[in-house]
């Protein structure tokens, strides 16, 4: 019977983040390719030469069997807010292959060959990468293999050794506190050793657009995910809502 629950639970995860995967991230076409060359775990080459990089992704590893098994010499659309080049001459898009509603991202995420970048503005994008990402935490695929994917915030040391890495940090925030311009969601009682995210008052309004208070967050757990400074105990600065899941509390 257990087994039964079990397996119809799996089934409906799967079924809820492929319809929420379905025609998502679906921004106007802004060009097609084939597929040439893939450069690493997220950029590949297209026939005539330009550099495509993945949107709406971070990684922890390097290898590209995941990427390669995908697009290599395949045909795809590229799709997004625009086609301007990053400052290394990428192109940054949402990858679809031909006759597909589900991005490559979206499968990446849901092999657990990635993580789900906070920088997706459109929300239906955002929560689709998220459904993909949860999908494959639930099954413990890919990365979510390893059970250490997202950090204690008790662990101060083992957050430190990521320093300059994209990170998931989780934890009960202690107290909220504002000093000058920054507020602080503190995890721990120290602020020179424990992990805490900062959030700069000009970044105030990004970070509270989905109703969300900072100051209703003390006492909850949340899950952070960014990118991983020292100043002097581990941070993340968070800059925009989707960086902050509530995950339990008031």
């Amino acid at each position: 019977m257990r087994r039964l629950v079990a397996a119809t639970l799996s089934i409906s995860v799967l079924v809820t983040a492929t319809a929420a995967q379905a025609g998502a991230c679906a921004f106007e076409v802004q060009d097609e390719g084939h597929v040439a060359q893939v450069i690493d775990a997220r950029s590949f080459r297209l026939g005539d030469g330009r550099e495509i990089r993945l949107a709406g992704i971070e990684l922890i590893a390097k290898d590209t069997g995941a990427l390669a098994a995908l697009v290599k010499d395949k045909d795809v659309s590229l799709r997004g807010p625009d086609d301007a080049p990053d400052r290394y001459g990428r192109q940054t898009a949402f990858v679809f292959l031909a006759g597909s509603d589900i991005s490559v991202q979206a499968q990446l995420l849901a092999q657990g060959a990635a993580l789900a970048s906070p920088d997706v503005a459109d929300k239906d994008c955002a929560a689709a990468l998220l459904a993909a990402e949860a999908e494959a935490r639930a099954g413990k695929k890919g990365t979510w293999a390893d059970p250490n994917v997202i950090k204690n915030a008790e662990s101060a040391d083992d957050i430190l050794a990521g320093i300059g890495r994209f990170m998931l940090v989780e934890g009960r925030v202690l107290s909220v506190r504002q000093a000058g311009t920054m507020t602080y969601l503190n995890f721990g009682r120290s602020w020179t050793r424990d992990f805490a995210a900062t959030i700069s008052r000009r970044m105030m309004p990004s970070v509270e657009s989905n109703g969300l208070t900072l100051k209703s967050l003390e006492n909850r757990r949340i899950r952070v995910r960014g990118w991983v400074e020292a100043h002097p105990g581990p941070r993340i600065e968070v800059v925009r809502a989707g960086q902050i899941e509530v995950l339990s509390g008031k």
